[in-house]
């Protein structure tokens, strides 16, 4: 896990609903049980201030960082498919993202990066296509200034075939299973009587779990093969992510009400 990623995970997960802003020093407390010191929390918090998803504020605490609008939108699209808030009702067309025009190699991994973290699978180099639209397509395409066309439709031919081409489902669900079978032992030992060792031990386990982002849009359910080890093993996360939210609550409130 890097300082930066941390960063986020903490913005996206727990400061987001607590005003989405935090004092450095705070940042520092919060980050400390992923063992990243200081300097290593101000170096993310200046990279991230300068790529435009954190703002410097003044708080009554002293020089702090707030959430820019952009940061809110990719952290908001991210946890609703961490957390499956979003409603899983599907109306049997999927949103068509059409470049058009490639960008040069650099742009071009960046923006594939960012497609696939918003949900989007390709079906060749230049068309893309979601079961939804996302709110911050906009944003990513703008960032890379790269033009396209949208649209919603229905496919002719099977929906699930389709979703087959885009994402590759078979690898993704023996990373699923094997994602359960690593980290159970590991979670299960956590028993949260030391708030800061629930926090990293959580935040480890977010980390491990937010990876499927980039590969799993959220099919609707009648897209996915049967017995789909995503389903358990969202279940298996959401599971020991409650049971450590009261410990880990804890030790970000008494973070943050230091200063």
């Amino acid at each position: 896990m890097r300082a930066r990623s941390a960063l986020f995970d903490v913005y996206g997960g727990h400061l987001r609903e607590r005003g989405g802003a935090a004092t450095i020093a705070a940042l520092v407390r919060l980050l400390e049980p992923l063992d990243f010191a200081a300097p290593a929390v101000r170096t993310a918090v200046s990279r991230t201030v300068r790529q435009g998803w954190l703002a410097p504020v003044r708080l009554a605490g002293g020089p702090g960082y707030a959430m820019t609008p952009r940061a809110e939108r990719r952290l908001d699209e991210a946890a609703a498919r961490i957390y499956r808030t979003r409603p899983s009702t599907w109306d049997g067309r999927w949103h068509v993202v059409v470049l058009e025009e490639l960008p040069v190699r650099e742009s071009r991994e960046r923006l594939a990066s960012s497609l696939q973290l918003l949900g989007y699978g390709a079906l060749g180099p230049v068309t893309w296509v979601a079961p939804r639209p996302s709110a911050e397509l906009g944003d990513v395409l703008a960032v890379e200034g790269v033009r396209a066309s949208t649209f919603r439709g229905a496919h002719e031919g099977g929906d699930a075939e389709l979703a087959a081409r885009a994402w590759d489902l078979g690898a993704l669900g023996e990373d699923y299973a094997r994602f359960v079978a690593e980290w159970e032992p590991v979670v299960s030992a956590v028993d949260g009587t030391s708030p800061a060792g629930a926090f990293a031990a959580s935040q480890r386990f977010l980390h491990a779990w937010r990876k499927f982002l980039f590969r799993d849009p959220g099919l609707p359910r009648e897209l996915l093969p049967e017995d789909w080890p995503g389903t358990g093993a969202a279940e298996f996360f959401d599971r020991h992510t409650a049971r450590l939210a009261p410990a880990v609550a804890k030790f970000v409130d008494d973070s943050l009400g230091n200063d």
